[in-house]
């Protein structure tokens, strides 16, 4: 037996050594050359191979590359030996790193989309494999580098004027004249709402689309959509007009947005293998309980939160998910507090349901908890994320709001559920009475949500007086 199953990390971000154990005696030997489970619990990615292909190399001295390609690989040598370099082409701190290593059976490396990869055979008849998780494809943009870049200046064992090279590796660029390889996309979903742009105001590069760009109520429209070279798609886009998904169209929109478009987007994340972040809501629950945590069974009141629950069903089937659940959103946009400021700013009465409880969540909390689990390696699953601190009511907000104005608490009049909805013409949709959401499991992963109260109060002076909406 040689070699033993570890994984090291190299001076290229994700590029990383996988010592293979090599089971050996007078007939041969064995090994697993991919062991997914072994090796994902071992600290390499879930990349999802598609395709397996072998280079036979006649002679000693053959050198290929140096090519980024536009997918991960997992690369390994099945018979013989050969002398591995490899450069990141990526953009960013680490363009031009370089790593080198010997291959032979004992020894496989996990390079990451945008690392050049290279290799030159130190044995005849050495046989190279290679996993990639991409179907290779003619129209593929590939980014090279030459072999002879004197700025990486990689130190081949045999000389390249003595190696058996193709023309067309001798003629790729020097890494001066290389265009970095770009990120994977971040594609912001309803980039126009109060989390959207949030989320566009945090998350580096990303892209908003819209629902004129996307609309996912439209039979197909995810189906039609490319998402190639996206790396992360945040679905900030819901229907979330909870009284009229209790009308015959509303209720139809809502499940085709929230929950067969969701569907939609969730099989494109694992045909894609992207990350998928969801928003979800309290909604999802019937407001019973004390304090709801991520694993709390859904009891969903009316077609919006059902419509939700299903959505969040069909998201945490994907490998690589954030379902972020959320109650009581306050952003740039229309919404209560905001409603509430007006009214006040204008001195007029007004009257709250008081037997409703929960937090308020601010879209700019919401825009950081999400960078927070992206960029820290949280563990995939599902995260409670709103305001900190004690729960309130409706009624409770709207009198810290006029009070924040200088206006009359007395103006608010607290009511009940039942006695506003009896005011409400058209149907009405049931709310969960307690919407209150454990934060210990977003607080475990380093990320402290901005107390409601606190955030409220900054929330207000960002509306002058006057000005709410």
């Amino acid at each position: 037996m040689t070699g033993g199953q570890g994984v090291r990390g190299t001076s290229i971000p994700g590029l990383v050594v996988v010592d293979l154990t090599v089971h050996a005696d007078a007939r041969g030997w064995f090994k697993e050359n991919w062991q997914r489970a072994r090796m994902t619990a071992a600290g390499l990615p879930d990349f999802g191979p598609v395709q397996h292909s072998v280079a036979h190399n006649t002679a000693v001295g053959t050198t290929r590359g140096i090519h980024a390609e536009p997918w991960d690989k997992f690369v390994s040598v099945v018979h013989g030996r050969a002398f591995g370099a490899w450069v990141d082409l990526r953009e960013g701190p680490t363009f031009g790193t370089v790593h080198t290593e010997v291959l032979d059976p004992a020894t496989a490396v996990f390079v990451p989309r945008g690392v050049g990869n290279s290799y030159q055979t130190l044995e005849a008849e050495t046989v190279y494999s290679y996993l990639v998780n991409d179907h290779w494809s003619p129209h593929a943009e590939y980014t090279m580098l030459n072999l002879a870049d004197e700025t990486v200046a990689i130190d081949w064992p045999i000389p390249l004027s003595q190696a058996v090279v193709s023309e067309k590796d001798l003629t790729h660029p020097r890494l001066a004249d290389v265009t970095p390889v770009a990120p994977p996309a971040t594609l912001v979903l309803g980039a126009d709402g109060q989390v959207g742009r949030a989320l566009l105001q945090v998350l580096p590069g990303a892209q908003g689309v819209t629902r004129a760009e996307l609309d996912l109520a439209v039979p197909g429209a995810v189906e039609g959509f490319d998402f190639t070279g996206v790396g992360t798609v945040v679905n900030a886009a819901a229907y979330t007009a909870v009284d009229a998904a209790q009308t015959v169209e509303g209720r139809a929109v809502a499940w085709a947005t929230n929950a067969t478009g969701v569907a939609a987007l969730a099989r494109a994340a694992t045909r894609y293998r992207f990350t998928l972040v969801h928003y979800s809501s309290d909604y999802v629950f019937d407001g019973t309980a004390g304090a709801y945590d991520e694993d709390a069974p859904l009891a969903p009141l009316g077609v919006y939160g059902q419509s939700k629950a299903a959505g969040d069903l069909a998201v945490v089937a994907t490998p690589r998910h954030y379902v972020i659940r959320t109650s009581w959103v306050v952003g740039d946009g229309r919404n209560f507090v905001a409603t509430m400021a007006a009214l006040a700013d204008q001195g007029r009465p007004v009257t709250v349901v008081d037997d409703q409880v929960g937090r308020l969540s601010f879209a700019t909390d919401l825009g950081a908890g999400t960078l927070h689990l992206l960029t820290t390696g949280a563990p995939y699953g599902t995260y409670n994320l709103t305001g900190s601190g004690e729960p309130a009511s409706w009624a409770d907000l709207a009198r810290a709001v006029y009070t924040s104005r200088g206006a009359d608490p007395a103006l608010v009049t607290p009511t009940t559920t039942d006695a506003w909805a009896a005011e409400k013409p058209g149907p009405v949709a049931p709310r969960p009475p307690r919407s209150v959401l454990s934060l210990d499991k977003i607080t475990a992963t380093g990320f402290t949500p901005t107390d409601q109260h606190r955030g409220l109060a900054t929330y207000l002076r960002s509306f002058p007086p006057g000005t709410g909406a």
